[in-house]
C-alpha cells in the first residue's frame, strides 16, 4: 500500500495568507503614496497653509445642469402627480358658486304661486275675512269730485251764482274737518274747488288752525299766459263769455299777462284731482319686480282646475321693501297657511288692501301708515314658489283688479 504523507504541506496555508497581506499593505502603501503626492501638488499649487481648505472643498460634490434638470424633473413628476386633486377641489368650488348663483336667481324670479288642494277652504276663509274689513261704506263723492246726496247723486251747481262776482272767505279747519265736508258746508259741489284755489297736494293732510280761501261758487283759479284771450277760455273751458265777463267783475275783454282769473264751472283733471285725494294708489314695490300671476281666472299651477286669483303676484328677491299702496289704518297683521304673514289696511273710501308672502311684518295692528310707509318685506312663506308679494285691494267689499288703481 502506497502511502502519502502531507507533512510537508502543513504549513503552506499560512504561506498563502502572508503573501495575501502582504500585497494588500503594499496596495494600501501605494494609494497612500498617490494621496500624499496630490496633497503636495495642491498644496504647492494653492500655496500655504490655505491649500487644506482648497483640497477639501475640491472634494465636495458640485451642481450640474443634469442634476438640476434631474430636481426639477422629479418636482413636476410630483405636482401632475397631485394635478386631479386640485382640479378636482376647483371644480368643486365652480359647481358650488354656480349652484349659488342659480339659486339667487330662481329665489327672486318665482313662477305662478302654487296652491294646494288642501288650502282652497283657508283661501275661501281668508277672503271672507278680508271682506269682513271690507266694510260697504257710503262714499260721498264721486269719482269725478261730485259731492253726492243722500240718494248718491251729484249735485248740482246753480247757474245763478255765474252772473254774480266771485267772493272769498277765509276758513279755519276744526279738528276732524274733511276736504268734503268743507265743500258741503259752503254750499259748492265739486271737490276740486278748494283743492284747486288753496293748491292743495294731499287733501288728507289738512290739519286743524289751516286756513282755506272758500269761494263763492265753484270752479278754478286761472293764471293768463301771453297769447290768452277771453273769447279762447271761453271756449276751451266751455263758459259763455259774459260768465266770466261776469264773475271775474270785468268791464273789458282785455286780459294782462299775470293777471289771475277765475273759471266758474270748471273742474280738476281725473288724475289731478285722485292725487291730491289720495285715492291713487302707488305700487307697493319699488324696486325691479315680476308679475309672475295677474288678476282674474286662471287655471291652477298644481290641478290644472280653473280658480279665481284675488290679487297680483309681483316676484321680486328676498327681503325687498313693502310699501303701503295708500295710507290708511292697518286693521290686521297675521299669518295664515296660503298668504303666509300679511297685513290689511284699512283706507278713505271704502278701499282695503291686502300684502301676503312676507319674509317679515314690519306694521302693527291700529298703526296709521302714510302712503310709502314700510310694512313688511317680501319673503316666500306660505304657499309660495319663491319670494314675491300678494297684492289684493277691495272697493266697498268687492274684490278689484289691483292694475286699475295702481299709478
Amino acid at each position: 500500500m502506497e502511502i502519502i504523507s502531507y507533512v510537508g504541506f502543513e504549513n503552506e496555508p499560512h504561506t498563502i495568507i502572508r503573501n495575501f497581506r502582504t500585497k494588500l499593505t503594499a496596495s494600501r502603501n501605494a494609494r497612500n503614496h498617490e494621496k500624499a503626492r496630490d496633497s503636495s501638488l495642491v498644496y504647492h499649487f494653492a500655496g500655504g497653509e490655505n491649500a487644506r481648505s482648497f483640497a477639501a472643498a475640491a472634494v465636495r460634490p458640485q451642481l450640474s445642469l443634469r442634476s438640476v434638470l434631474c430636481s426639477l424633473g422629479r418636482a413636476l413628476d410630483a405636482v401632475c402627480s397631485h394635478a386631479w386633486i386640485a382640479a378636482a377641489a376647483l371644480l368643486f368650488v365652480s359647481a358650488s358658486y354656480g349652484a349659488k348663483l342659480l339659486y339667487t336667481y330662481a329665489a327672486g324670479h318665482t313662477g305662478p304661486l302654487v296652491l294646494k288642494d288642501s288650502g282652497r277652504t283657508e283661501l275661501e276663509t281668508l277672503d271672507k275675512v278680508m271682506s269682513s274689513f271690507a266694510i260697504s261704506g257710503t262714499q260721498d263723492y264721486n269719482d269725478s269730485g261730485d259731492i253726492l246726496d243722500g240718494n248718491g247723486n251729484a249735485s248740482v251747481i246753480a247757474e245763478s251764482l255765474f252772473k254774480k262776482a266771485v267772493t272769498f272767505k277765509t276758513y279755519k279747519v276744526l279738528s276732524g274737518d274733511t276736504i268734503s265736508g268743507i265743500t258741503r258746508k259752503f254750499g259748492l259741489t265739486n271737490l276740486s274747488t278748494l283743492i284747486a284755489v288753496n293748491d292743495i297736494d294731499n287733501a288728507r293732510a289738512l290739519y286743524a288752525g289751516q286756513k282755506l280761501r272758500i269761494p263763492s261758487v265753484d270752479g278754478l283759479i286761472y293764471t293768463v299766459k301771453p297769447g290768452n284771450s277771453l273769447a279762447g277760455l271761453s271756449a276751451k273751458y266751455n263758459i259763455p263769455l259774459e260768465d266770466l265777463l261776469d264773475v271775474n267783475d270785468l268791464s273789458s275783454q282785455t286780459l294782462k299777462v299775470g293777471q289771475q282769473l277765475f273759471i266758474p264751472g270748471a273742474k280738476l283733471d281725473s288724475s289731478k284731482l285722485h292725487e291730491a285725494l289720495g285715492d291713487m294708489f302707488k305700487k307697493p314695490i319699488a324696486a325691479a319686480y315680476r308679475l309672475t300671476s295677474p288678476y282674474g281666472w286662471r287655471e291652477d299651477p298644481f290641478t290644472g282646475v280653473r280658480s279665481f286669483h284675488t290679487g297680483i303676484d309681483m316676484a321680486c328677491p328676498q327681503g325687498t321693501p313693502i310699501y303701503a299702496s295708500m295710507g290708511g289704518k292697518v286693521l290686521t297683521a297675521g299669518w295664515t297657511n296660503i298668504f303666509g304673514n300679511y297685513v290689511i289696511i284699512s283706507h278713505p273710501n271704502g278701499y282695503q288692501t291686502l300684502y301676503g308672502h312676507m319674509s317679515k311684518v314690519i306694521a302693527k295692528k291700529g298703526q296709521i301708515v302714510n302712503q310709502g310707509t314700510c310694512i313688511g318685506l317680501v319673503g316666500t312663506t306660505g304657499y309660495s314658489t319663491g319670494p314675491h308679494l300678494h297684492f289684493t285691494v277691495y272697493k266697498n267689499g268687492r274684490l278689484v283688479d289691483p292694475r286699475t288703481v295702481l299709478k
